[in-house]
């Protein structure tokens, strides 16, 4: 399993390791790989206590508007309102008064 880790510069030459929620765990070390191997023994220490660190599979939601995509295809005055918004679209993008 993976999870995204922050390593930085500390004052007094030495390095921070640390990982935000779930699992919120920070630990310091002179080197890099001091500090990472330091945030691993603890994340590894509380797992074994019981904690679990899972991905959880959540169904997608449909859009709330997508029951209205295309509810206009068949309409015969729906191309001229789309000639219409376009017509003013030039119109708009010709005044250098209009932001």
């Amino acid at each position: 399993m993976q999870i995204p880790v922050v390593v930085e510069r500390v004052k007094g030459n030495g390095y921070r390791a640390r990982c935000a929620e779930p699992v919120s765990i920070s630990a310091r070390g002179p080197s890099r790989d001091e500090a990472l191997r330091k945030l691993s023994a603890k994340i590894q220490a509380r797992l074994k206590n019981g904690t679990e660190l899972i991905a959880l599979e959540v169904a997608a939601q449909p859009h709330p508007l997508a029951e209205f995509a295309g509810m206009f295809k068949d309409d015969p005055l729906f191309a001229d309102v789309l000639k219409i918004i376009a017509e003013n679209r030039k119109q708009m993008d010709a005044d250098p008064s209009v932001p």
